[in-house]
């Protein structure tokens, strides 16, 4: 009991230290100021532009498809050196951004799940190459880092909200799968260790059904309903009386009733997610023509507000000339004009 407590203690002790720590860094981070704010702030514009969500898709769709032809020995042999200069382009795309993302945010850039991803696929696609260095071309398991560089198109899933939502729905459900998947389990190992001790016994060894791993590929496959009449005939070339009723309450639980929940699991949170998407999307798109609207109203607003005050302004200039000629004091000196104007003149003058 004081030993369970202890180590209960010793527990809670080492994890409020490694808080206090992780805490007193983020706050010294925090507490540290950039001096290229301008810099990380153009950087910031790149990533998040449409653009540069343009060619990212573009580039990994295009990784993708160079994949496939690397498959075709002839198209390999063909354009072996398009093939190499434009790897060597996909691999510095991908650290680019990579290391652009780190830049803009080196603290929060962690706390993304999908950034994490990222950071796995990178190491990834680094490793055939550091294999090769090291342990030469001739590695067996080389091909293996090879074909785990399908992985690449797992960048997606960043650039796609819609794949972003199937696999939050996903992520939620995560524990009702595996509940299910749990059930079908004791399901096999309930009718495995019955079908051992029925079909599998010494004097009528079948192959399918001689050992735990065979029998439970055999129920996998009376499962899903594939072959298994194959199945059922070699039971019967044996003359089992219980085979046929093993057979049909093992294919109405697990095919009928257990795939069907689990297939059913699994499609309604993704109907909701899907539901809810189309939801979102609509409320943005509301939003957008909701704001679209506002500026045109305040554009709208603004000109006329602008040619009221341009009006006045006319208004108020022109009143001010009229003040100002009207303050002016009367010119009684002659002008002379011309000939007409001063004979008026005198002939005024002498009356």
């Amino acid at each position: 009991m004081s030993e369970a407590f202890r180590q209960d203690s010793t527990e809670v002790f080492y994890s409020s230290v490694f808080d206090m720590a992780s805490d007193k860094l983020s706050q010294r981070f925090r507490k540290f100021k950039r001096k290229d704010r301008k810099c990380q702030a153009f950087v910031k514009r790149i990533i998040t532009s449409h653009l540069f969500r343009v060619i990212m898709i573009s580039t990994i769709s295009l990784n993708a498809f160079f994949m496939v032809l690397w498959t075709e020995y002839e198209i390999r042999y063909r354009l072996f050196r398009l093939f190499e200069i434009s790897e060597v382009v996909f691999v510095a795309i991908y650290t680019c951004e990579f290391f652009m993302k780190i830049y803009v945010d080196p603290i929060n850039h962690w706390k993304d799940g999908y950034n994490l991803l990222d950071m796995v696929i990178l190491i990834i696609i680094f490793i055939p190459y550091v294999l090769r260095e090291v342990k030469g071309k001739n590695f067996r398991y080389l091909n293996i880092a090879d074909g785990l560089q399908s992985l690449r198109i797992l960048k997606l899933i960043p650039y796609s909200k819609a794949i972003r939502t199937l696999l939050a729905a996903e992520a939620q459900i995560m524990y009702t799968v595996a509940s299910v998947l749990i059930l079908f389990f004791i399901l096999l190992y309930i009718f495995a260790i019955l079908g051992f001790y029925l079909f599998g016994v010494l004097d009528r060894v079948d192959m399918s059904w001689g050992s735990l791993d065979t029998i439970f590929f055999t129920l996998f496959s009376l499962a899903t309903v594939e072959g298994w009449t194959d199945i059922q005939m070699q039971l019967e070339k044996h003359n089992f009386i219980v085979s046929r009723a093993f057979t049909i309450i093992f294919i109405l639980i697990a095919s009928f009733i257990f795939l069907s929940v689990f297939v059913g699991v699994i499609i309604m949170p993704t109907e909701v997610s899907i539901k809810k998407f189309e939801q979102d999307q609509m409320l943005e798109i509301c939003m957008e023509e909701k704001k679209q609207m506002i500026l045109k109203r305040q554009r709208e607003e603004f000109n006329r507000r602008m040619q009221i005050q341009k009006t006045e302004t006319v208004d108020k200039d022109l009143s001010a000339l009229v003040e100002k000629v009207k303050k002016t004091p009367k010119d009684t000196q002659p002008v002379v004009l011309g000939f007409k104007s001063c004979t008026t003149r005198l002939c005024m003058c002498w009356a």
